[in-house]
């Protein structure tokens, strides 16, 4: 039989989002001291009364524990209780002041009038109108969310999913969820297909429903593309999707066509010429595809393709002649010589219509992209700047001293409207620089070329040798290998460059050599094998090393770049410790478990998902400037401007004291501080350890083993995306 046992969250100590393992610190009525409780749990604040149930256990290094297997939340019935209940932060627009107040004036019967009699809140002291009317509105809501809730709690979603279930579909959310639960991995950010099957399963629908597994079909497909995949192999596809859902294949060839029949994925064959001409049959392979990625993929092609065919130009068909001309006039203008590779760059980009522009860090790409914005001022030329992200259209702005775009604002993205630049109403510009071109994913190309008419030029600048796209695609080199566009790649490395231990490295690294370390003034490795023994270096590193001998502040001028996000050297772990180090809990500064994660004022944070209203994007980083307990917000400063978050959109942020090498792609850093060791073998790549390199621009420091560092070194093998651009693109030549 099992024991029971009712308290108020005083504490709570731990909690794992992934798994709701929790440990809390309860308060319970004639027990003296706090007892510790531990058990998968819903998310709970302190403040909130739970009723559970499970067995008494002695834990060989903490004594005395409370096993929950079963949890219940309840409402407080003493005073004391409701007031620290109201006042916790659960319910939005009440404070401890407020909730004092309330309690003050109705005592025991407070919850009953908030459930009853409402109106009557302004009867407290301080309470106004206004006031009184949002905090009614606000309880009516936590008892629809709470009564989700408990709906929820045992298929393992978290309270945060819970409320953004309540805000998506309002008082439907119960009908929604037990009608069709699939549902909810389509129309929310943050509830996968997992979270939904569990849902399902639990509601009893059938292993092999059609609706289950067309619904992993489109699941499997969506994660691919996460992957970086634009199609999967149906022979892939299939095979996963049926482990996945541990149904035959036959189920999953069934749901595929389903699936194809309205149009929610598109197939095709493809074929390929043998590996080797021995005589060998061509190879084909039949993809999948989910269908806003074919015809992206159809719609790049086409506009590629009409680009380079279309006879017009709005360069008026200058030629080479006439180009050295404008560079012989601009070097009197600037005292700038170009090397011989740089004039032949200016002249491909000003009298070719699709134009690549690559090259290493040190190689001039940044003086060449300015001599050709300066031909074309000299021409009068409408031209215009842009980047996938908004750091990286800065620096483009702050490189070419001319007004740079993110892809979205220069094609006037509106979360209503989407893309207001379009083939029905292009771009009035002669000529498009799109900068750091590595990072552009197959989508957002297609609307960008969407906007551009035929007799326009377009000059894509990227390092192809960077890591490609976060999201699905490779275009930069699907684009330079299929022959369609002229390719430029920049391979001097400048006087002033060679003296710089971060260029000199980098071509190093790319070449497959080892890079020279100890010998630059600007260019660390600090040997440490133990993983944990690492960590705690690259934090003194971090926190006092180099702000002693360089003068960056750690927190805003030292990034770490991870390549993994497990392990004691991972994303995740260090940043528990850099949060511990640099920004150490205090009186002073308000802070909030959110989503099994510490948010607190002073915290260096990372928007991790594209967010069109708030207008800020996926890799944004920024500092927590305000925790508001009573509206249930928090606000970060990014790039000098408040945004506001409400608590349940917390999962859009993730701490930045230390990154993934692939969120640092289109931004630098005055310092870059990376972990290399074994352990992280999966993702020790060449392109990887370049990228992460090129964000530095006055430091690198490396903490691992050079075994680890050789491993990366040598491993160039790119891992290979699927993708019918390239071979789309060389159809139409």
């Amino acid at each position: 039989m099992s024991d029971r046992l009712q308290g108020i969250v005083e504490r709570v100590t731990y909690y794992n989002e992934e798994t709701g393992y929790s440990v809390l610190r309860l308060s319970v009525t004639g027990q003296p001291g706090l007892i510790t409780v531990v058990g998968n749990l819903p998310e709970v604040q302190p403040g909130e009364s739970l009723r559970l149930e499970g067995s008494w256990t002695v834990h060989p290094q903490y004594g005395r524990q409370f096993k929950a297997e079963r949890c219940e939340q309840v409402l407080p019935a003493t005073v004391e209780g409701i007031k620290k209940y109201l006042g916790s932060g659960l319910v939005k627009g009440v404070g401890p002041v407020i909730a004092a107040r309330i309690v003050q004036q109705f005592g025991a019967d407070t919850l009953r009038i908030l459930d009853e009699e409402p109106h009557r809140l302004r009867e407290a002291l301080g309470v106004g109108p206004k006031r009184a009317a949002a905090v009614a509105q606000a309880w009516e809501e936590q008892k629809h969310i709470r009564a989700v809730m408990m709906f929820l709690q045992s298929h393992g979603v978290t309270t945060g999913l819970a409320v953004k279930i309540y805000k998506t579909y309002g008082d439907d959310a119960l009908r929604v969820v037990q009608e069709d639960p699939y549902r909810l991995a389509r129309d929310i950010w943050g509830v996968g297909f997992k979270t939904a099957d569990k849902i399902a399963r639990h509601l009893g629908l059938p292993t092999d429903s059609p609706a289950r597994v067309q619904a992993g079909v489109a699941y499997v497909l969506s994660q691919k593309a996460d992957e970086g995949h634009v199609y999967t192999p149906e022979e892939e596809l299939v095979a996963e999707a049926a482990r996945l859902l541990d149904v035959p294949p036959a189920l999953v060839r069934d749901a595929l066509a389903a699936l194809d029949a309205d149009e929610t994925v598109r197939r095709e064959t493809f074929t390929y010429p043998p590996p080797s001409p021995d005589g060998a049959p061509l190879r084909e392979e039949r993809a999948v595809y989910l269908a806003p990625f074919y015809y992206g993929e159809i719609g790049v092609t086409k506009r590629v393709a009409e680009l380079v065919s279309h006879r017009a130009s709005r360069l008026g068909g200058l030629r080479a002649a006439d180009v050295s001309r404008l560079l012989a006039r601009l070097s009197q203008e600037t005292a700038i010589e170009l090397s011989p590779e740089q004039r032949g760059a200016v002249q491909t980009a000003i009298t070719h219509k699709v134009t690549v522009l690559t090259g290493g860090p040190g190689t001039g790409k940044t003086v060449t992209t300015r001599t050709i914005i300066g031909a074309l001022e000299l021409l009068d030329c409408r031209y215009a700047l842009c980047a996938p992200t908004g750091r990286a259209a800065k620096r483009l702005s702050e490189a070419t001293g001319r007004e740079a775009k993110t892809v979205h604002r220069l094609l006037e993205y509106s979360p209503q409207d989407g893309f207001r630049r379009n083939a029905a109403h292009p771009l009035e510009v002669d000529f498009l620089i799109v900068d750091e071109a590595s990072m552009l994913d197959l989508l957002l190309t297609n609307h960008l070329l969407k906007a551009v008419k035929p007799e326009a030029h377009v000059l894509f600048v990227g390092d192809v040798d960077q890591l490609p796209s976060v999201g699905a695609g490779d275009v930069l080199r699907d684009l330079i290998a299929s022959g369609r566009a002229a390719v430029v790649r920049l391979t001097t490395i400048f006087r002033q460059a060679q003296n710089s231990g971060i260029v000199v490295n980098a071509h190093r690294v790319n070449r497959g050599q080892m890079p020279i370390l100890n010998r630059f003034d600007d260019f660390y490795f600090f040997s440490q094998e133990d993983p944990r023994q690492a960590a705690d270096l690259l934090v003194d590193i971090v926190k006092r090393r180099i702000p002693r001998k360089f003068g960056l502040d750690a927190v805003d001028e030292v990034q770490v770049l991870a390549p993994m996000y497990r392990g004691a050297c991972g994303v995740a772990n260090l940043n528990q410790l850099l949060q511990e180090a640099l920004n150490p809990p205090s009186p002073r500064k308000p802070e909030r478990r959110l989503g099994g994660r510490i948010f607190r004022v002073g915290d260096k944070v990372m928007q991790t998902r594209n967010d069109y209203v708030r207008e800020v994007y996926n890799g944004d980083i920024g500092r927590v400037v305000a925790l508001d307990g009573v509206e249930q917000t928090l606000t970060v400063r990014i790039d000098g401007r408040p945004v506001v978050y409400d608590w349940a959109e917390s999962d859009e942020l993730a701490h930045a004291f230390a990154i993934s090498v692939h969120k640092s792609q289109g931004s630098e850093y005055p310092a870059v501080v990376m972990p290399l060791l074994t352990q992280h073998y999966l993702m020790l790549q060449r392109n990887l350890f370049y990228t992460a390199i090129t964000r530095a621009q006055r430091l690198v420091v490396l903490v691992g083993t050079r075994r680890a560092i050789g491993i990366a070194v040598h491993n160039a093998k790119v891992r290979e995306r699927h993708s019918g651009l390239g071979l789309r693109l060389r159809a139409e030549g």
